[in-house]
């Protein structure tokens, strides 16, 4: 798994417990994850009239049991979610929701319930202000707290509409899409017991202060509405089932300590989800035998698993031992057909193993992951080593601009954006794009400038 750091904006929360402010958030990529997101979500989105090839699941490092949507055609989902869920089509039902929200547009159309708020706020300052100038200052201070309190009002009522339409969504999506709703209702009575043991919305007078409607009334309307579709008692997918656990327990392996790892994944567990947890927790604590022991138990079982394969590399990658992990992750590049995130991690084998002979290759493999996967810093960083060492000082410099200009760190990019432009061949394609780059992070830095 592989770690960025991106901003976040949270929009249209559909499962939060309490607010979430706009922060930087990490994404968490891992390739298995990325392929079951996308299976996963592909009937979904075309029962939404949309292209699964424009819609896009993310992953966040965040342990609340949360998802939502930022604008674009992009549901985040945070690792706590995934740990929350038992079943894939609990994943499903989240999804399908904050797909409701993107075909609502309602990331676009928050200035709607922001606006009458806004003008409410407004009206009771200039009324409270005149009663105040009257000599009445109680009478204006009351003015204008009615005021706030009835604008808050309108806001959270329009939020609300908007999550019960994401409701109506996502039941006419995994309709469309012959997905049970049963993972949609469990989820949310896991949520409603969340609420119980936290003493949450008491009282059916809470609604007037939450962006969502009551977590009952959401229950028995989706649980009726669900219940009319023929898919209701459809059993579930045994092959994506197997594939979220895998996913779940890699993820959880990958974040939990490790002896938290070998508690929920105890020694005597042998299916293949326990195996890559444990993985993880021995690779963790540095036992590299035990690491490759529980990959190698998962390949005796499917030797041509590409991610076990990955895993495998990535052990013996880190342990120091990138010659012994090349053969593995060849292999795993070959049998996904040139996955970029596991195509990187190849290519820093490569280069890891400081023999020269293997850096052409390495070249090859992380241009084309690249090409594949634009957005990926690690690989640009990568890239740029290999540059750097067969002294293409330009084309390194742009690729660390490539990489900067994605973490945000825009005068970095700039220098090497522009330092590139300078040596490259005027009007080549690396030309061009070294001069978008320092075309938009100039702007960026001169607006930051600005704003101190």
């Amino acid at each position: 798994m592989l770690r960025n750091p991106v901003p976040r904006a949270a929009l249209a929360l559909v499962l939060a417990l309490g607010a979430v402010p706009a922060q930087a958030q990490e994404v968490l990529r891992d390739a298995e994850t990325e392929a079951f997101f996308r299976e996963m979500s592909a009937p979904i989105v075309t029962a939404a009239g949309l292209d699964p090839r424009n819609v896009n699941v993310v992953l966040l490092n965040d342990g609340e049991v949360n998802a939502f949507v930022a604008g674009g055609q992009t549901v985040y989902m945070n690792s706590g979610l995934i740990g929350k869920a038992d079943h894939a089509e609990e994943v499903q039902g989240v999804f399908a929701h904050e797909l409701g929200h993107i075909v609502g547009g309602h990331a676009i159309r928050g200035g709607e319930g922001s606006r009458p708020a806004v003008a409410i706020t407004l009206l009771s300052l200039l009324l409270g202000a005149a009663a105040a100038a009257a000599g009445s200052p109680e009478a204006g201070l009351g003015i204008f707290m009615g005021g706030m309190t009835a604008a808050e009002g309108k806001y959270l009522a329009f939020s609300r509409a908007q999550e019960a339409t994401a409701d109506a969504a996502s039941v006419k999506f995994l309709a469309g899409a012959g997905i049970s709703g049963r993972g949609s209702v469990n989820f949310f009575q896991k949520l409603q017991n969340m609420e119980y043991r936290a003493g949450y919305r008491k009282s059916p007078d809470d609604e007037w202060y939450s962006t969502h409607p009551m977590t009952d009334d959401r229950l028995t309307t989706l649980k009726d509405a669900f219940e009319q579709d023929p898919a209701w008692k459809r059993p579930e997918d045994p092959a994506l089932q197997r594939r979220f656990l895998r996913v779940k327990a890699k993820l959880y392996g990958y974040l939990a300590e490790p002896q938290q790892t070998l508690t929920a994944y105890p020694e005597y567990v042998n299916d293949i989800p326990a195996h890559y947890a444990r993985a993880y927790a021995y690779h963790k604590q540095a036992f590299m035998d035990k690491a490759l022991a529980e990959t190698d138990a998962i390949l005796a079982a499917e030797p041509d698993d590409a991610y076990a394969l990955e895993l495998k590399g990535q052990v013996l990658l880190e342990s120091g031992r990138p010659a012994d992990a090349i053969p593995p992750l060849r292999r795993a590049v070959a049998l996904t057909q040139n996955q970029p995130l596991i195509a990187t991690t190849f290519g820093h084998a490569l280069l890891a193993t400081e023999d020269r002979a293997n850096f052409p290759e390495a070249e090859r493999v992380l241009k084309a992951a690249v090409v594949k996967d634009h957005d990926n810093p690690f690989a640009w960083y990568q890239l740029g080593m290999v540059y750097e060492a067969n002294g293409d000082t330009p084309r390194a410099r742009l690729a660390s601009a490539e990489q900067e200009a994605m973490q945000l760190q825009y005068v970095e990019a700039l220098r090497n954006a522009e330092a590139a432009q300078a040596a490259l061949p005027a009007g080549s394609p690396d030309w061009l794009r070294a001069q978008d780059i320092a075309m938009s992070t100039r702007a960026m830095v001169e607006h930051k400038r600005k704003k101190k």
